[in-house]
């Protein structure tokens, strides 16, 4: 059996999960809702509070999608609940972010502003501007919209300018060598 998806999943109080006939997963809490469509394959079952995935047989598809089904039922409980956010850092002089409305504003080295609009269930904060945080239920949504900002400009080598994760470390490079022992003849 999968370690991860043998993992029986306590749901939190005032989450209501719901499974259709078709193995569509409505989950709701006090963030918000979120539904989806596990494989046929996969059983899960719902006894009071704990939710369990099953699988039919140890076939190598059955074992991958045991574990990935649970992490993706186990990440929407927490996601209605608590939910999900991601912190990027903007590195470089004059480089800022500003917040227009829902919009976010980036100057960083282009000849123009880069204008960023917040997809539905998605919203940012700025801690100053330099500071941003993506934040939403979706845990995969969530990703994939800071991964949209950080790829803007990503972070360089050599000085570390662009845009990071709050917890990412830039590998730096040496700049070019400069001359060692003065002319050539």
């Amino acid at each position: 059996m999968s370690r991860i998806g043998r993992a029986p999943i306590t749901v939190p109080s005032g989450v209501k999960v719901e499974i259709g006939a078709d193995n569509t997963v409505v989950v709701t809490g006090p963030k918000g809702k979120l539904t989806h469509t596990f494989p046929e394959t996969m059983t899960i079952q719902q006894d009071g509070a704990t939710l369990t995935v099953s699988r039919p047989d140890d076939s190598k598809t059955s074992k991958s999608l045991h574990g990935l089904s649970r992490t993706l039922l186990f990440n929407m409980t927490q996601g209605v609940n608590v939910g999900f956010s991601k912190s990027l850092e903007i590195n470089g002089v004059g480089y800022r972010v500003a917040k227009v409305g829902d919009h976010l504003v980036f100057s960083v080295g282009y000849s123009h502003p880069v204008l960023v609009n917040p997809p539905t269930g998605i919203s940012f904060t700025t801690e100053g501007p330099t500071k941003l945080t993506v934040i939403g239920i979706d845990k995969q949504l969530v990703g994939q919209v800071a991964a949209n900002i950080r790829s803007i400009r990503k972070p360089e080598p050599y000085k570390g300018k662009g845009i990071k994760y709050a917890n990412e470390v830039i590998r730096r490079k040496a700049g070019k060598a400069g001359k060692v022992g003065g002319k050539k003849k």
